[in-house]
């Protein structure tokens, strides 16, 4: 088991990662709670609830299950959540456990952030997408205009990541959560990127997976733990996000995953990138990888305007003008304003290249 700590303005915490360690909970929460309550999804519930419930000896516990998908990010179901929380009687001294993906992390995270203004949670991620959205300490839900504009900074006590999880993950999974150490990799380590690429999604080792979600964390964290509420450094981390995130909301929240619409984000970025500075950037490298390992680059019809409506809803926003990501090599991320006329030949020249149909 590896140990990585975590320290932030808030408070500091703790991410254990290793083979089975989620089998070690009771050992791990060393608080006694009044209550625990379980959020967790239809499809994670059926391989591990009743095994996180059996290592909490003694709580009194709860359970919660929601529909798998980003579209139980949203306000009913945060509200639905809310209401279980009082009629059950929790109180401060409650916990909340996420034990899912990304969304049963943001929500749950949420919910506790927000219940009687704020109680403890611990994150349980159990994808490979959700090794991101675990750390950090950013909790949201969904708005039908832009995806996490309700939200907040609330670090959990702890992130526990089991690797063995990874093994009932359905392919497109994996390949969602491999966008994002791409992501890691472009802002901050050129060895990570190219070991990356010379992987294959359909023939991980479980001790790849784990050095590869182990060199993510470490990357985030070492954000994270310089820029919390995202003022200035943190912002580097939305590499691919911007397109990624109008992506989503374009085609439909589960029509295509978070990490394949941010893979297209990404290749976006070096395009981009490409133009606005003098560099030459692995565009075609990671083009050809995304390629050999099935990730969807033409999707549907893209209304380029209707996108760039998108995009301006990103948090990085300022004064409406689209405030980008990109790179002036690899681990050197800047944030640039890019102007709509720009932005219209960029995402035109940019989809005709990947073969998308725009209009």
């Amino acid at each position: 088991m590896d140990e990585i700590k975590i320290k932030s303005d808030s408070r500091d915490y703790p991410i254990y990662i290793g083979f089975n360690v989620g089998k070690s909970l009771d050992k791990l929460i060393k608080s006694k709670y009044s209550s625990v309550l379980i959020i967790t999804d239809e499809n994670v519930a059926k391989f591990y609830l009743e095994e996180i419930k059996s290592n909490l000896k003694g709580q009194r516990t709860f359970t919660k299950i929601i529909p798998p998908g980003e579209g139980s990010k949203n306000i009913g179901v945060y509200y639905e959540m809310q209401s279980y929380l009082i009629q059950s009687g929790l109180d401060r001294k409650s916990l909340i456990i996420a034990l899912g993906g990304g969304v049963v992390g943001d929500l749950a995270g949420f919910v506790a952030a927000t219940y009687m203004r704020g109680i403890d949670y611990i994150q349980i991620p159990t994808t490979v997408l959700a090794h991101d959205s675990s750390v950090g300490g950013k909790v949201a839900i969904n708005h039908e205009h832009g995806k996490n504009m309700i939200g907040s900074f609330y670090p959990p006590r702890m992130v526990i990541f089991d690797t063995r999880y990874i093994s009932t993950l359905p392919l497109r999974e994996i390949r969602s959560g491999y966008a994002e150490l791409l992501k890691e990799a472009l802002i901050a380590d050129k060895l990570f990127f190219e070991d990356l690429l010379k992987s294959s999604i359909t023939s991980l080792m479980d001790e790849q997976i784990h050095e590869h979600i182990k060199k993510g964390i470490l990357i985030k964290a070492a954000i994270v733990e310089k820029d919390e509420k995202e003022n200035g450094l943190r912002k580097h981390l939305n590499l691919g996000h911007t397109l990624g995130h109008a992506l989503e909301a374009s085609i439909g929240y589960g029509k295509i995953t978070h990490g394949e619409a941010v893979a297209i984000g990404l290749l976006f970025s070096l395009y981009v990138s490409e133009r606005v500075f003098p560099v030459k950037l692995p565009f075609d490298s990671l083009l050809q990888w995304l390629i050999r390992n099935n990730y969807p680059l033409i999707s549907q019809k893209t209304d380029i305007n209707h996108l760039i409506s998108l995009m301006k809803t990103d948090k990085k926003t300022i004064n409406n003008s689209i405030q980008m990501v990109l790179l002036k090599k690899i681990g050197f991320p800047v944030v640039q304003s890019i102007r709509d006329e720009e932005l219209v030949n960029y995402l035109k020249d940019f989809f005709d290249k990947i073969g998308n149909d725009i209009y």
